[in-house]
């Protein structure tokens, strides 16, 4: 579903000086992207930046076996795509639409015109690349060091910082390709998180109960991430801007 793009919620455009804004303007077509749609899967070219106003993107790295895990996550606070600007580029990776989202879609074509022209547009490119970058590696030492728990704790906060709800709808096999392993095992942390009284998790719903509680349980990782975006893209634009305080459920 296409329509032309409403005034932008995402903070990378939000940070474009007005002159840019409206070069850039005429050229966004606004799209709603259901969960599950696949945007670009590896070695797919790059046609078109996205720019959500809401919702997530999750960039999964896929094996040979079909096994699959998330390596970094795009909200509000950025864009997918956004190299293609640069040079023509191929997709390193499948983009898969985590959660419903309304994002402004542009042509990679017209995407380097404004990169081009505006100093301000490459700078927020660049740095929203290091930032990414930092978000991927980070994800790494992750998956790799720290326990499900801990990586779910995290998903979760990353997850709650970028949709304005304390609702997630999620499918057991989602949240178990999301973090690499088996659903029994996504059934067992959910189920120990929610006898903590954390989060309240049924069949394709999870719930927020505690914040604070979560922020307990998770690894230092989530801190890290958000510290990236912070120092790179300054405190507007990080993902925990779009979440208004008022609809926080913490503990106490």
């Amino acid at each position: 579903m296409q329509r032309p793009a409403p005034p932008s919620r995402n903070s990378l455009l939000e940070a474009l000086p007005p002159a840019d804004r409206d070069a850039i303007a005429p050229y966004l077509v606004s799209v709603e992207l259901a969960r599950g749609r696949i945007l670009y899967d590896p070695g797919d070219p790059i046609d078109f930046a996205y720019f959500p106003h809401d919702g997530i993107i999750s960039l999964m790295t896929l094996m040979e076996s079909g096994a699959a895990i998330e390596s970094a996550t795009i909200g509000p606070e950025g864009g997918l795509g956004l190299m293609a600007a640069v040079a023509p580029r191929q997709s390193l990776s499948r983009a898969i639409v985590q959660s419903p989202l309304n994002a402004a879609r542009i042509g990679v074509d017209r995407l380097r015109e404004v990169w081009e022209r505006s100093p301000v547009f490459r700078s927020l490119v660049d740095r929203h690349s290091e930032a990414l970058y930092g978000h991927a590696i980070q994800s790494v030492a992750c998956n790799a060091l720290h326990s499900v728990e801990e990586r779910f704790c995290r998903w979760l906060l990353t997850c709650h910082d970028r949709i304005a709800s304390d609702r997630m709808a999620l499918t057991q096999e989602f949240l178990a390709d999301m973090l690499g392993v088996q659903r029994t095992t996504v059934t067992a942390v959910a189920g120990s998180l929610q006898e903590k009284g954390v989060i309240r998790y049924r069949r394709g719903v999870v719930d927020i109960v505690d914040r604070r509680a979560l922020l307990q349980a998770t690894c230092e990782c989530y801190g890290v991430i958000r510290g990236h975006y912070e120092r790179l893209l300054g405190a507007d634009a990080t993902p925990a801007a779009h979440a208004p305080p008022a609809r926080r459920s913490v503990g106490g």
